[in-house]
């Protein structure tokens, strides 16, 4: 029975008889379907992995979409911190309002207040001294030709 391979680069099953096998310097044994795949792999140096029309690309993508599975996530636990609360008068709730009022303001003193320091505005180069340009005299104009009928009668 006739073996039956497959090829290096697209991964088609090649008919027996047909087909081309390549090997390298170095013993390495390549089989293509056709001078398609023999082209892509050998002389412009192609991944097949890369290749859109090849199994290999399928094959890749397929693990690609499936992607590693992913372990399941357990709901993450709030912890709850317990704040005590001690029960304050009315009296005294103010007299924090008002300290906290106070301390506001020192805060802001403490912040140094942004500085609006102007960078000087950047001289401008001096340019080079242009000689003024002269205007072009304007050249007298050239009286129009006489007609040709003139000319012949002088």
């Amino acid at each position: 029975m006739v073996e039956r391979r497959v090829c290096t680069f697209c991964g088609d099953e090649i008919e027996p008889g047909t087909g081309r096998m390549y090997i390298k310097k170095d013993g390495v044994v390549y089989n293509f379907c056709s001078s398609k795949c023999f082209k892509n792999l050998v002389i412009l140096g192609r991944v097949p992995r890369r290749t859109t029309w090849t199994r290999y690309y399928e094959r890749e993508k397929q693990v690609r979409m499936k992607g590693l599975p992913e372990p399941e996530e357990k709901p993450k636990t709030r912890k709850v911190k317990k704040v005590v609360k001690e029960e304050a008068k009315p009296e005294e709730k103010a007299e924090e309002k008002a300290l906290e009022k106070e301390e506001a303001p020192k805060d802001a003193e403490k912040k140094p207040a942004p500085k609006a320091e102007k960078k000087p505005a950047p001289q401008k180069k001096a340019e080079p001294s242009k000689k003024p340009q002269e205007h072009k005299s304007e050249k007298p104009k050239k009286e129009p030709k006489a007609p040709l009928a003139e000319e012949a009668k002088e």
